[in-house]
């Protein structure tokens, strides 16, 4: 008797546990779903002018490059006063990159990465200078500026004259010298293109060692 009974005490203690755990389940699905619908009261839809303020991509061919335009002369000033600090006085680099200088080295034993040798699309460039730097300083600089230290780092990499001024159509008719050293991105979520002036290319060089 003794033994039966033990053996019941078992049963029912399984099935109160079993309830016990199915219960707590059901509360929390229903206290995560008052949770999901709770508002928190701060915040604000997210309006088309601060959404303008984000947009800032700049692609491969133009699209999206601000009005404005910017000389080599102007950009050796800002440079001198903004750049040169970390990647010395003609881009020869300091404890930020090298810019000017490389080409002809990426297929080498010591490749080196600039803007003149390794940078495969002007307009990108201009995107990061406005985006990121002065490092101190990142978006501090107007597009004019942006311009100018644009042209002035494509001078001092031989790409541009020292008269140069660069604008949306001229920045983006520039060709840099390692355009074609890219593949396109294999990822299936990247729409591919033959057309490499529409589709920016991945940082892989196709052929070239590194």
């Amino acid at each position: 008797m003794h033994v039966l009974n033990t053996s019941l005490a078992k049963t029912y203690a399984a099935q109160h546990t079993v309830m016990l755990l199915a219960c707590a389940a059901l509360l929390g699905a229903t206290a995560g779903a008052a949770h999901a619908e709770q508002k928190f009261g701060f915040g604000h839809p997210v309006t088309p002018k601060e959404i303008v303020a984000w947009d800032i991509n700049v692609f491969a061919d133009g699209r999206n490059l601000p009005d404005g335009s910017g000389t080599v002369t102007q950009g050796g000033t800002i440079y001198a006063q903004q750049c040169a600090a970390c990647h010395g006085s003609k881009g020869e680099g300091g404890s930020g990159d090298k810019l000017a200088g490389g080409l002809g080295t990426l297929a080498s034993d010591k490749p080196v990465k600039t803007v003149g040798s390794y940078w495969p699309y002007a307009p990108t460039l201009f995107d990061y200078i406005r985006r990121a730097m002065p490092l101190t300083a990142p978006q501090s600089l107007s597009n004019e500026q942006v311009y100018a230290v644009t042209a002035y780092l494509l001078h001092l990499n031989g790409l541009v004259a020292e008269d140069a001024r660069l604008d949306a159509k001229s920045l983006a008719a520039i060709k840099m010298p390692n355009r074609d050293g890219f593949v396109p991105d294999p990822r299936p979520d990247v729409s591919q293109s033959s057309d490499s002036s529409k589709t920016p290319a991945s940082d892989k060089p196709a052929t070239q060692s590194q």
